[in-house]
């Protein structure tokens, strides 16, 4: 039994769990005359001590700092210190240890898990640096990569290197500080293992790994006297996964994020978001019989993922590889920003297509439908290449069709025609998107993005693979 903000009802291996709302705690607590059953009492409290104000030479020497006071164990002070967030509170213990952002509000917690290829990070500091953070454990934002168990710990420090999840964080601290809103403070950590298929991950040490993390993020906010929520889980891995078989893929996914829903479900974190990329792969892999299932199980897992709430931020081919198939980092700029546009809206899909049939008394054109947030458009300026099919194409067909006009339907704007120079014929046909030798497509809604870069961002289309139903005349 689920509400809107987790499970009210569960079970798992200890038996039956209830969720009971803070209300209904109160009124127990009063009724056995315990006091207050508020869920902030149940975060440790800081020493409730006078606070002091010592002078910042003698705790910040050769930092920017003034309006220096003492609260417990937590020196608190204002500074002009790196990083785009400006002149701004801090704090820090006052035995020593990493600077932090004294930001307001809860612990934001941004975790991933993947294969090998999730653990990609951009070499430089953060844009954030005091904003955005990783356990302090000495392994950074890149997590252990399966070689070791985590070790708790409760705080955090700055990071070495920039993984998806923390340009995630810069976006949002991006938009956050040229909106005027609040800054919060982020703790990032991408687990990942070589499993080689989607099954494998669900039991391997990275998801041991990923819960450790959040758990990391449980006790980094206790220290400092918050709360912590974990907005999203990013997921990464397509390719490594060597089964061949899209149902295996799709439901090794599920079981993931069944996996993961459990443990974090213990720590707090109930009914997690999911957001992955769809992987379409490179050209040269669309003839990789491998490649083109883990496709089709993307596909499938983009609409039956059971009750997760899971969804893609975008497709694969809307961003620039380098000469190894990895995103470039400008890609990786982009990536971050779609997914945290993706993250800031609840109800977030990508255009995706579910029917392919064939229009009645016109065998030769083939009506696509699409789930979509807004309006289907061709972009005709074909920024990606997709060709003039816009990204489409029939297999299995034997009577040489070759699509002449891609259009939206005039009486749905979210169904497309696709009118062929003659009727496909075949006893296995089927319509392609972003497959094939192009693996691009012109197809999106009507949503756009500036990023902070200036990078002009849509939402595009996923690719998929659609028997065609109907017959021709």
């Amino acid at each position: 039994m689920r509400a809107a903000n987790g499970d009210v009802l569960r079970v798992d291996e200890t038996g039956v769990v209830l969720r009971l709302s803070d209300r209904v705690l109160s009124d127990i607590a009063l009724r056995l005359d315990l006091g207050s059953s508020s869920t902030e009492t149940a975060l440790p409290s800081l020493p409730q001590e006078q606070p002091t104000y010592p002078d910042p030479h003698e705790f910040m020497p050769g930092i920017d700092a003034w309006n220096l006071s003492r609260r417990g164990d937590w020196l608190h002070f204002t500074a002009c210190l790196p990083g785009w967030q400006g002149v701004r509170g801090f704090r820090r213990l006052a035995d020593g240890g990493p600077i932090t952002a004294d930001a307001a509000g809860p612990i934001v917690g941004l975790l991933g898990i993947g294969g090998p290829r999730a653990a990609l990070a951009i070499d430089r500091a953060s844009h954030f640096p005091w904003h955005v953070l990783a356990p302090a454990d000495d392994i950074g934002a890149v997590g252990h990569a399966a070689t070791e168990t985590a070790a708790p710990c409760n705080a955090a420090e700055s990071l070495r290197e920039v993984t998806h999840e923390a340009l995630v964080a810069e976006c949002l601290l991006s938009d956050h500080l040229s909106h005027h809103r609040p800054l919060p403070l982020f703790v990032t950590r991408v687990e990942t293992d070589a499993s080689a298929c989607a099954l494998d991950l669900t039991q391997g040490r990275a998801v041991e790994n990923l819960l450790i993390a959040a758990h990391n993020i449980v006790r980094i906010a206790a220290s400092m006297g918050k709360s912590a929520i974990l907005p999203a889980i990013t997921i990464d891995y397509a390719f490594e996964d060597q089964s061949g078989n899209p149902t295996a893929y799709r439901d090794g996914m599920i079981a993931l994020m069944t996996r993961l829903s459990e443990g974090l479900a213990i720590l707090g974190f109930h009914h997690p978001r999911f957001l992955a990329l769809f992987d379409g792969g490179s050209a040269e892999m669309a003839a990789q019989s491998n490649a083109n299932a883990v496709v089709e199980g993307q596909w499938e897992l983009g609409w039956n993922h059971g009750d997760h709430r899971f969804a893609y931020s975008a497709p694969g081919y809307m961003f620039a590889l380098d000469a190894y198939d990895r995103a470039t980092a400008s890609a990786r700029e982009a990536k971050a920003a779609i997914t945290a546009a993706a993250l800031a809206d609840p109800d977030w899909h990508c255009p995706t297509f579910l029917l392919a049939e064939r229009e009645d008394g016109a065998p030769n054109r083939i009506r696509v439908t699409a789930k979509a947030m807004e309006w289907l458009e061709v972009d005709h300026d074909d920024p990606l290449g997709a060709g003039p099919s816009a990204g489409f194409d029939v297999t299995g067909d034997t009577a040489g069709a070759q699509i002449t006009d891609v259009s939206i339907s005039a009486d749905d704007p979210k169904s497309l025609i696709l009118t062929f120079d003659t009727a496909p014929d075949g006893p296995d046909l089927a319509i392609t998107y972003a497959l094939g030798s192009t693996r691009r497509g012109a197809l999106r809604d009507a949503w756009d993005h500036e990023t902070a870069a200036g990078t002009r961002l849509h939402r595009w289309a996923l690719p998929c693979r659609l028997p065609i139903s109907g017959h021709a005349a």
